[in-house]
């Protein structure tokens, strides 16, 4: 049994039965094939929440730091990220986002589901704020098919990105697919610094749509950075 396979069958029933969680449009994600999926971050479990929801794995880049400690708490926790779907790389520098942008291109070359969070960090307060365009960049250099999803209550379980997640009444986690989107119109454009922004707001539009957050026109790392 795979680590994945594992995980799913040793949190899965607790997750069922702790948060009731709902999925919808589940079958807008094709059941084999490269496709990126894109959606809103809330909350550090929302990849936990996807990938046990999911019956493909998906593989989303995290922060190398969080795998490379030596003791038994490091370990577990590089077992567990490594199990749902996280590949580590190192962001910091001027070519961190090369690095993502190949690890992605590489996950798709293998046939497998990439998940991003456009944002590029996690929401300072529930609102949905303006995508990074590496995910226009990506979609369009491999001709993969965008699915956007959204999180919804994943933020009301574990509010501020911290400490174990929370159960009781009235929490319950939605997890929402959308269609897929076809970006194949703009191929070979993906040095136009303006089709990748229209890609990366039409998927943002949609995420939008599906989730119903309120959008600010602003990167979300400015507005923790202020």
């Amino acid at each position: 049994m795979s680590r994945f396979a594992l995980m799913k069958t040793l949190i899965g029933p607790l997750l069922r039965l702790f948060f009731r969680p709902r999925v919808e449009g589940a079958e807008n994600v094709p059941a084999e094939g490269p496709v990126i999926v894109a959606g809103n971050h809330l909350t550090f479990i929302d990849s936990v929440i996807l990938n046990l929801i999911s019956k493909r794995q998906v593989f989303f880049i995290g922060k190398s730091s969080y795998v490379t400690g030596r003791s038994l708490k490091g370990r577990a926790m590089a077992w567990f990220f490594t199990a749902v779907g996280m590949i580590p790389v190192d962001r910091d520098g001027g070519h961190g986002g090369v690095a993502a942008l190949m690890t992605g291109r590489r996950v798709l070359d293998e046939g497998k589901v990439f998940g991003i969070y456009p944002e590029g960090t996690r929401s300072p307060d529930g609102r949905l704020y303006r995508g990074r365009t590496g995910i226009a960049r990506l979609t369009l250099m491999t001709g993969v098919p965008v699915v956007p999803f959204a999180m919804i209550g994943t933020d009301q379980v574990q509010p501020g990105g911290k400490g174990l997640p929370r159960i009781g009444r009235g929490r319950r986690i939605t997890v929402r697919f959308g269609k897929p989107l076809d970006f194949s119109r703009y191929e070979g454009m993906d040095r136009d610094r303006y089709v990748l922004r229209a890609v990366t707001d039409e998927v943002m539009t949609e995420v939008m749509r599906l989730s119903g957050q309120e959008y600010v026109d602003m990167y979300a790392t400015k507005v923790k950075a202020a």
